[in-house]
């Protein structure tokens, strides 16, 4: 499944921020476990940083899903 998100205005939003927001976890503890685990990639690869900036133009994929970040 694809979902997009806007920042809407905004210059970034946290990874694990994001995954909350989305509700593709059920809490912030969850999301830092996910992707400390390397369940997770940014543009293609695994990241590890739980507070990485995610920026417009990013995609992440994440259990299936793939998120597209808009500005």
């Amino acid at each position: 499944m694809k979902h997009t998100f806007s920042l809407d205005g905004y210059p970034y939003i946290m990874l694990n921020n994001l995954l909350k927001v989305l509700h593709l976890v059920g809490t912030g503890g969850e999301a830092n476990i996910r992707i400390t685990e390397g369940e997770v990639t940014v543009n293609g690869l695994v990241e590890l940083q739980k507070r990485k900036k995610i920026k417009a133009g990013d995609d992440i994929e994440f259990g299936g899903q793939t998120i597209e970040v808009l500005a």
